[in-house]
């Protein structure tokens, strides 16, 4: 089936108020292709014409019944999509949760949430069964897949249910009413420091947001984007599904990490939703295939030509790099990505490829986005500007103009559900706490100096912010990613650490083969190098090295204080 590559611009430039209209929307995109996944090896493509008809069903069946509240777990597929659409448009909550979570978080995310129905992938079978012998309020279970097991509906099965309903003229979609204040959407916090709060959005948090980013960065329906982030996240769900879809773009469903770089290429993506340390990691793995090539003079020559030739509004780069982009994906023309800062080598290198990268920043509390950069307007370092519909400032600011970052906007979200105390401290006259520290400078651009709660205050009154100290250990070569902590060293004196995890065989190609004694002297030497160029309150004064990754959540944000934890644990 091919695509309608024809743009009709009125849709383009028209904003949402609510799910409803996004799907009314998808009317005027008709057969161009929404989805394309691979089922048992085989391509499958769906359109919007289906897609809509499909949320259609799913909302009749909600509103045919007594379902108010609905759980949704499982890896990115076309079904995920439907429920979160149908559910919403019939007016009904939608709880998205975490793939990654354990049976225990599980069971009790479903408790806290009062979910009537949970819709899944097979897998979560087990997990399912015991949260309702524990207590759940869970009525329906619903498989994603097609298994026939007692007690679950297929989720075919609910498509068809709803195709009759609106067969036989016994619909009720249409008299459904949104109501911009309340909650549509409730999503749990990452938890990696706390019990995970359950912050509620409004569909208009959520559609205010993706109308806002149009005047940053445009989508087309000639476009196609890889979703591989998980989309129970707000940065996955509302930029790669909500947005996406709001364009009329087409979704491709990644097959799992380490298919990224094959499902680049294969599905001919051209916008990539992504955060630092995937592309950070293919980065480092097209680099070294080219130092291996001996073709890094060559690259450079190029580099230096492209930049000439860019200074005379000439630009070849597609063209100058066909064979390095062969690598990665020659499609692709812009990378979007959040959830934590970026190194600026590795920004200049995507750039000189004619790879372009927009950053965005936000929360889950702010549906998520509060500033992002745009083609036009740019700065590395920074974290963009305010969207259109967004006001930042800095609260209580240093002599350098440091302070903690408050956001104020439509998109902000209405509270944390049956938490009051924790809602008083992130809301105050509408201005959401961020809890991350940083600064507007003159040209407008907002700055991310830490996370409040990742700042080190040592025994003199120095903060340090172990962000700074780790972009620096991250450039070395067999560098995979590092952690910068502090412990006591006696009980008037605090010290700066730094776990590494490395590349065994960059450690090789850099040092030759030692033993791990050897290796970590030489790693050593290169964070005392490090040391050099920063004050000496900075200098990490001990390291641990080793090949095991640090802990993540599905958004690949490392969680520092489990880490923390650990290492204490390991002294």
């Amino acid at each position: 089936m091919s695509k309608n590559k024809s743009k009709n611009k009125n849709l383009e430039y028209e904003q949402v108020k609510n799910f409803r209209e996004l799907v009314k929307r998808y009317e005027g995109f008709g057969e161009n292709i929404a989805f394309k996944y691979k089922e048992n090896k085989e391509l499958q493509e769906v359109t919007y014409s289906k897609f809509a008809e499909d949320i259609k069903k799913i909302a009749e069946v909600v509103l045919d019944s007594d379902i108010k509240r609905v759980a949704v777990i499982g890896n990115n597929r076309y079904e995920w999509c439907v429920t979160y659409l149908g559910v919403t448009t019939a007016g009904k909550i939608i709880v998205p949760l975490d793939k990654a979570l354990t049976n225990i978080e599980i069971e009790k995310l479903l408790q806290r949430s009062k979910a009537d129905v949970i819709v899944y992938d097979e897998k979560y079978q087990e997990a399912v069964d015991e949260a309702i012998k524990q207590g759940c309020n869970i009525k329906y279970k619903v498989c994603m897949d097609n298994t026939e097991t007692e007690g679950v509906i297929k989720f075919s099965d609910l498509l068809e249910k709803g195709k009759k309903i609106i067969d036989l003229g016994k619909t009720k979609y249409d008299e459904v009413n949104i109501n911009d204040d309340e909650m549509y959407i409730m999503l749990f916090t990452s938890g990696t420091t706390n019990e995970p709060k359950a912050v509620m959005l409004s569909q208009k948090n959520i559609c205010t947001n993706i109308s806002a980013y149009q005047y940053n960065f445009r989508m087309y329906n000639t476009d196609t984007l890889l979703s591989f982030l998980p989309l129970h996240h707000t940065f996955e769900c509302s930029i790669t599904f909500i947005y996406g879809t709001y364009c009329g773009a087409t979704i491709a469903f990644c097959e799992g990490l380490r298919y990224i770089a094959t499902n680049l290429k294969e599905f001919k993506i051209t916008v990539f939703v992504a955060v630092p340390l995937v592309l950070e990691t293919m980065a480092k793995k097209i680099k070294k295939a080219i130092a291996d090539s001996g073709k890094q003079g060559m690259i450079n020559a190029i580099t230096k030509m492209s930049h000439g030739l860019l200074k005379l509004h000439i630009d070849l780069r597609k063209k100058l790099f066909k064979p390095v982009l062969k690598q990665l994906d020659e499609y692709l023309r812009v990378v979007l990505y959040g959830a934590a800062p970026m190194d600026k080598e590795t920004i200049e290198w995507y750039n000189d490829l004619g790879i372009e990268l927009i950053q965005g920043y936000g929360l889950t509390e702010s549906s998520p986005v509060l500033t992002a950069e745009s083609s036009d307007r740019k700065k590395a370092g920074s974290i963009g500007i305010p969207l259109k519909n967004v006001q930042i400032k800095i609260n209580n600011p240093d002599k350098d103009g440091v302070g903690e970052i408050l956001g104020k906007g439509p998109n902000i979200m209405l509270g944390y559900y049956e938490n009051d105390e924790e809602t008083k401290k992130a809301l105050e006259d509408g201005w959401l706490h961020t809890g991350d520290f940083g600064y507007i400078d003159n040209e407008g651009f907002v700055h991310i100096t830490g996370r409040q709660s990742d700042i080190i205050v040592l025994r003199n009154g120095k903060n340090i912010y172990p962000q700074e100290i780790e972009f620096l250990i991250n450039k070395l070569p067999y560098v995979v990613e590092n952690l910068v902590y502090a412990r006591n060293k006696t009980k008037t004196d605090t010290m700066l650490c730094a776990k590494i995890v490395y590349s065994k065989e960059n450690l090789v190609e850099h040092f030759g083969e030692k033993n791990e004694d050897e290796y970590k002297e030489l790693i050593w030497e290169d964070v005392k190098n490090i040391n050099k160029e920063l004050p000496s309150f900075k200098h990490v004064k001990e390291i641990t090295i080793t090949e095991e990754p640090l802990q993540k959540t599905t958004t690949q944000k490392v969680k520092r204080y489990a880490e923390i934890r650990k290492m204490q644990e390991e002294k």
